[in-house]
Formats: C-alpha cells, structure tokens, sequence
C-alpha cells in the first residue's frame, strides 16, 4: 500500500489531480493516515504543493449497526486486534479500558491466520466487566454479493466465526435484542440489537 500511495502523492506533486479510493471510511483504519504518514515525511509544507480533501465514507461499522439495528445508540469505541503496527500489550491494555468504561467494543480485523487466539483474548477481557448473554454482532463481507450478519451472544463467540473481513460489535451492559414478528426473511422473524441511551422515558 505505501508504494501505490507514494506513487499517487509523487503525481500530485507534479501537478496531477488524484485520487485515491478504498472501501469503507477513507479515516478509519483506511488509506487516509497513511497519506499523511507519507506526506509528512517527504514534504514540509503541505500547503505549498497540495489541496487535500479527505471525503467520508460508510464505514464497516456503520454499516454492520445499520444491518443489525442500532448497537452503537450510545458511546462506543473501535479497537483493531492486528498487532502488526501496534503492540498486543497496548491492544489489551485499550480492551480492558474500553471494557472497564462499558462501551460498546467493534473489533476490526478480529482473526487471520496467523492471529487465531486474540480474538478469544479479547471476549475474555471483555467477559470480566459484562455478562455472557452480551449481543454481539459478527458482520462479514460487508457491500459484497455474499455478505452475511450473525448475531450471537458474548458467551458463544469462538475465533472460527470471524476472518479480517469480519467487523465484530460487542454491546455493552445495557445492549438489547428485539425479535421482530415473522417476515420475509424467515418463519422465526428477524432479530434486530440495540443500545437504549434513555430516550424514551415512562415516568413523565
């Protein structure tokens, strides 16, 4: 990826107008801090030979809450168990806090196949500030032709469920399941989780 960026900032000095695209958020664990990472170390004074504009995307996590509901209704948080750029002690260290805070958790690139046991890791931590029945949703493949939603509970998640195509949300203390009545999406309806932040009120 640093080549193709590099390249693309290297046509841009000399005048070009480019563009660089990705899935999702070109800011959330995307292409965008890579272009600065870039910049920053080749050119002092950006605003001598650039005009940036970084446009918002949907991100894997938007989308995922949207297909399953609204599990991130309240403050959530995002944490990538990929130690290849970031020390797995400080990926613990930002799971317990998030944990500890109970703030809804979506895990980016969760398994592959050199990382099959930190996504266990993590529900563990997880596990020792909420309780086994936590929604969690497990959204694969998201925008492609064989996307797939599963939603299970914290105590059933194991490493074979997700790949690094998978975008995991795990809910809070307070994140709901809703069964919705039979539809066309199968004879036992659909499930829908959410995460209430106290909107609607019954003493009035």
């Amino acid at each position: 990826e640093t080549e193709r960026v590099e390249k693309a900032i290297a046509l841009a000095a000399s005048g070009k107008n480019v563009a660089l695209v990705c899935s999702g958020d070109a800011g959330i664990y995307a292409m965008a801090t890579l272009v600065f990472e870039c910049l920053d170390a080749t050119y002092a004074e950006l605003e001598d030979r650039f005009e940036i504009n970084v446009v918002p995307g949907i991100s894997a996590l938007q989308a995922a809450a949207a297909r399953s509901g609204a599990p991130i209704g309240h403050d959530f948080c995002t944490v990538s168990l990929s130690d290849l750029l970031t020390p797995w002690e400080t990926i613990a260290q930002r799971l317990e806090a998030a944990a500890e805070g109970d703030f809804v958790v979506a895990l980016y690139n969760p398994v592959s196949k050199k990382r099959t046991n930190q996504l266990m890791i993590a529900k563990e931590i997880l596990l020792g500030h909420r309780p086994e029945a936590t929604p969690v949703v497990l959204a694969k493949n998201l925008g492609r032709e064989n996307e797939a939603i599963e939603h299970v509970t914290l105590g059933e998640l194991t490493s074979d469920m997700a790949d690094m195509l998978t975008t995991v949300l795990i809910g809070n203390s307070q994140t709901r399941t809703l069964n919705s009545a039979k539809d066309s999406l199968g004879p036992q309806g659909r499930q829908w989780i959410y995460t209430p932040r106290g909107y609607h009120v019954t003493d009035r």
